[in-house]
C-alpha cells in the first residue's frame, strides 16, 4: 500500500504523489482528497471514496490511499507502507505568517478531547513554543484564548490553498473568529 499526501489545497500535489497517483490502477480517499487528485487521476482507475476508516488496513498492497495536507500530520500515514508525503496545512500556515518551523509543536483538537488540547497548547506557549493547533468545526478559539495570557498572539487559518482562504490575526484578549469550518489556529504568533 502507499499512501500519498495530496497537499491540503489546490495546487499543492507535489510531482512526486502525482506520479504515484497517475501510476495507480486502485485508489481509496475522502472525497476531498479525490477532488484535490483529480487531474492526476487516470482513467482506467478505480476510484473508490473511504466509507470505513477501520478497513483501510486490510486494503490490497497495489492501493494507493490518498490522506489530505501531509499524511503523517494527522493523516493516513498510521497505515504504514510506502508513505509520500504532500504539503500540510502547517507548512502553508507558517508560511503565510512567516514563521518559523523550528519551535513549532503540534497540538490536534480534531475529534479530540477539547479540553484537554487546549490544556497541552497552553503548556507548550509555557515551553516558549508556537503552538499549531489542528481544530474540527466545534472547537472553541474563545475557550482556547480563555486559556492563555492576554498578549499571546493567535492566528485562524482557514480553507488553506482555497481561493477562499482566509488567515484572520488577533490576541487571547481579543481572537479571532473563524467562519468555516475548515481552520487550524497557530497561537504564539
Amino acid at each position: 500500500m502507499k499512501v500519498v499526501g495530496v497537499g491540503c489545497g489546490p495546487g499543492m500535489l507535489t510531482d512526486e504523489a502525482a506520479r504515484v497517483i497517475g501510476d495507480a490502477a486502485l485508489i481509496y480517499g475522502s472525497a476531498r482528497a479525490i477532488d484535490l487528485a483529480r487531474s492526476e487521476i487516470r482513467d482506467r482507475c478505480e476510484v473508490h471514496e473511504i466509507t470505513d476508516y477501520k478497513a483501510l488496513r486490510s486494503l490490497p498492497d497495489d492501493a494507493v490511499v490518498l490522506s489530505t495536507g501531509d499524511p503523517m500530520l494527522a493523516g493516513l500515514g498510521y497505515l504504514g507502507g510506502e508513505v509520500v508525503p504532500g504539503v500540510s496545512s502547517m507548512q502553508v500556515a507558517f508560511a503565510r505568517l512567516g514563521l518559523s518551523l523550528v519551535k513549532a509543536a503540534v497540538v490536534t483538537a480534531h475529534g479530540k478531547d477539547h479540553a484537554a488540547a487546549i490544556r497541552e497548547a497552553a503548556e507548550e506557549i509555557g515551553r516558549g513554543k508556537v503552538v499549531f493547533l489542528i481544530a474540527d468545526p466545534e472547537f472553541s478559539v474563545k475557550a482556547l484564548a480563555a486559556a492563555l495570557p492576554g498578549e499571546t498572539g493567535l492566528a485562524v487559518c482557514e480553507d488553506l490553498g482555497y481561493p477562499e482562504e482566509r488567515v484572520a490575526v488577533g490576541t487571547a484578549a481579543e481572537p479571532p473568529v473563524p467562519v468555516s469550518g475548515l481552520f487550524v489556529v497557530v497561537v504564539g504568533c
